[in-house]
């Protein structure tokens, strides 16, 4: 195992990569000598993995991408990049695999088999980086030493875990209680409702808007005492208003990113005309973070940050010029390039390149371009998030998550996977997704569940829900104006699916918690392409099943339609297929390649080889669950052992290693299964139900 560091500077070509890897190894093993960008000769068997949040399949070749966030709702297949700047990559090939990180804060570009199919090229826009090489006898070691690099994962409150409902918008107090007391009337488990923008006065931030939530503090109180907790957006532009103290606050301190003149830079997100505070000026950032205590007051426990690409709808600038185009085109008769160019003008108002070059950051004395440091944005929004609740109370968990988001963010809050759409394709997409992410440090993550734009079916819910149960953040989310997405909102048939498949998330709590805490503790990752495990040919290819935490292989439906679905074992394992908590049933698979039939109210996974699933009870919400009676369900063909992680769930005392481990020992023996738990199991039965295969019973024990 190893990481070597190679730093450069303003000017570089790839000759002089080239012999600072010399230099260190001896012999060039890596990137070949192409121009100014750093190329590799790809062989047919390689695998390319990582770049986190991004378009396509796991296996990147064949594509272009670029790590620039980037306010994009259209996660279609032709696009370059997303929200996130994840640049780390894996190549695993048949004979060597090693990692590599470009730590820039600027554009980079991954051209991974797209201008030339063997050939994968890195360009740096700014060539001021960092290049980290890593090295490891397999993919486990390269990611773990990765992961080890880029420091821990940030880890939510255990009620975080619960299901989560959210919609732009629930605009009025009314809306938002109605939709927690229909929750509870129907006995649907649930920890969270999301207020998006419309909880503001006027979209500022740190404001409410009375005259829709006259009693926003007793609201959130009530909500609290039934178990469900409020989680407000925040955005990342202040609005620009007299008497708004946010405003006038950062005005005084100079505490808003500047134009080229040195005056606070205009640009305009849902309030109209806005700054942006200036999140790599440290004295901004804890400016910013401690607004948040505004909402903690209130009974807040939890934020969402978002628009911080930043997104921008259009500067000042950008509008005059588009307005200027528009007198020009008066009583013309418009070809179909002056056509174009006036279209253009609005359309390309949004986000674009020449506002990211037109504002600057102090960064504590250092004037940068905004362009240049780009991809930090959203990252220093939730670091000044995750320190001012530091501020707030140093003990004490937040869930806290971002849209935009870098490598390094991780340690500050989760990610969202952003806007999608309701689409069996955006299924597949959370899918791939999940791995790559997880190889960039982001643990706490998960999809808009049912997609955010768009009009969600039900037997897309019920397939997405089947797959979303098991990532860390299981929020279903949908826009203004789109069909209603709640698990009541699709018909009594469906409303019985979705809530069986919620209360099967609340049991399976105790191992997504067990899971996510020993990923963190011991930087490992939980959701795996089969290749970290399985390195057949087989497995390499495979991308729509992969593997969660220890013991499980996931085998989600993601096509419309699909009553079934063909699934490869790289070794015999114990299919469970579901319906819910209490219609369970099992089956041994061998080794291979099968058809298995998949009703639409139904969802298999696997258990593997030596292995065991812990299922707990379903609960209101997580703060109820009980958990008296676990049930463990183990397939061993010679021995299986599981730890189950526990804590407290709230405060940061696990950082000192204050928390609980339960291990279960399963031997196989000539004619019994021997079993020894070790751990405190007081005022709990673990009932074990233990398959092997050839066997003709299942070995059901009631073990106290």
């Amino acid at each position: 195992m190893s990481i070597k560091r190679f730093s450069f500077g303003k000017i570089i070509d790839c000759n002089s990569v080239v012999k600072e890897i010399e230099k260190e190894n001896g012999q060039v093993p890596y990137f070949l000598e192409k121009d100014s960008v750093l190329s590799f000769k790809l062989e047919k068997e390689d695998l390319v993995y990582g770049l986190g949040e991004n378009v396509r399949g796991i296996n990147k070749r064949g594509w272009i991408f670029e790590s620039y966030c980037s306010d994009d709702p259209n996660h279609a297949q032709d696009k370059k990049s997303l929200y996130g700047a994840h640049n780390f990559i894996i190549i695993h090939g048949e004979n060597r695999s090693f990692g590599v990180f470009i730590d820039t804060p600027s554009k980079v570009k991954f051209d991974i088999g797209y201008s030339e199919i063997d050939t994968l090229s890195i360009e740096v826009e700014e060539n001021n980086y960092d290049l980290y090489i890593i090295e490891g006898t397999n993919l486990n070691e390269i990611s773990k030493e990765f992961r080890e690099l880029i420091g821990k994962s940030y880890v939510p409150p255990k009620w975080a875990f619960g299901y989560q409902q959210s919609r732009w918008s629930y605009a009025t107090e009314k809306e938002v209680r109605e939709i927690g007391r229909k929750f509870r009337e129907k006995n649907i488990p649930i920890d969270c409702i999301y207020l998006d923008i419309d909880y503001m006065e006027k979209f500022k931030n740190f404001t409410i808007n009375y005259e829709s939530f006259p009693n926003f503090d007793q609201m959130v109180k009530d909500m609290k005492e039934d178990g469900i907790r409020l989680i407000p957006i925040i955005d990342a532009g202040c609005k620009i208003e007299n008497g708004y103290d946010v405003y006038e606050e950062g005005i005084k301190k100079g505490y808003y990113c500047l134009d080229k003149e040195g005056n606070p830079f205009v640009a305009a997100v849902w309030p109209g005309k806005v700054h942006f505070p200036d999140f790599l000026n440290s004295e901004a950032r804890l400016w910013f973070g401690k607004k948040y205590k505004f909402l903690v007051d209130k009974g807040i426990d939890g934020f969402w940050n978002d628009m911080n690409e930043p997104a921008i709808f259009y500067s000042e600038e950008g509008l005059n010029k588009a307005y200027k185009i528009v007198e020009e085109s008066k009583n013309k008769n418009l070809d179909i390039y002056s056509f174009f160019a006036l279209k253009d003008a609005f359309m390309g108002l949004s986000n674009s390149s020449s506002d990211y070059n037109s504002f600057y950051h102090n960064m504590d004395g250092k004037i940068i371009k905004h362009n240049d440091v780009h991809n930090l944005f959203g990252h220093n929004m939730t670091r000044a998030a995750a320190e001012g609740l530091d501020s707030i109370d140093k003990d004490k968990r937040f869930l806290l998550f971002s849209r935009a988001s870098s490598i390094g963010m991780h340690r500050y809050g989760g990610i969202w996977t952003g806007d999608n759409t309701s689409l069996w394709e955006h299924l597949e997409m959370n899918v791939k997704m999940m791995p790559n992410l997880n190889m960039c440090g982001y643990l706490y993550t998960g999809a808009d569940t049912g997609g955010f734009g768009g009009n969600c079916t039900p037997d897309l819910m019920t397939r997405w829900f089947q797959f979303s149960i098991f990532t860390p953040l299981f929020r279903n989310h949908s826009a203004m104006g789109t069909r209603n997405q709640e698990p009541f909102a699709f018909g009594e048939k469906s409303e019985k699916i979705l809530k069986n498949l919620i209360e099967f998330r609340y049991g399976l709590v105790p191992y997504i918690y067990s899971e996510y805490m020993k990923a963190v503790i011991n930087n490992d990752i939980m959701f795996k392409p089969l290749s970290f495990e399985y390195n057949d040919v087989t497995s390499r290819e495979i991308e729509d099943q992969i593997l969660m935490g220890d013991s499980l292989m996931l085998t989600p439906i993601i096509k419309q339609n699909g009553r079934g679905r063909y699934v490869y074992l790289p070794e015999d394992m114990l299919m469970i297929r579901a319906k819910g908590l209490n219609d369970i049933s099992y089956k041994v698979f061998s080794k291979g390649h099968h058809y298995i039939n998949v009703e639409l109210e139904e969802f298999i996974f696997f258990v593997r080889k030596d292995k065991m699933i812990l299922l707990g009870e379903s609960a209101k919400n997580v703060q109820s669950i009980e958990n008296k009676e676990l049930n463990i369900i183990a397939f061993v063909e010679e021995k299986a052992i599981y730890e189950l992680y526990n804590d407290d769930g709230i405060s940061k005392d696990y950082l000192n290693g204050i928390f609980d481990k339960l291990r279960i020992e399963i031997i196989k023996g000539k004619e019994e299964f021997n079993i020894n738990v070790d751990g405190n199991i007081k005022d709990k039965k673990l009932n074990i139900t233990i398959i092997s295969k050839g066997s003709k019973d299942v070995k059901k024990v009631y073990y106290i």
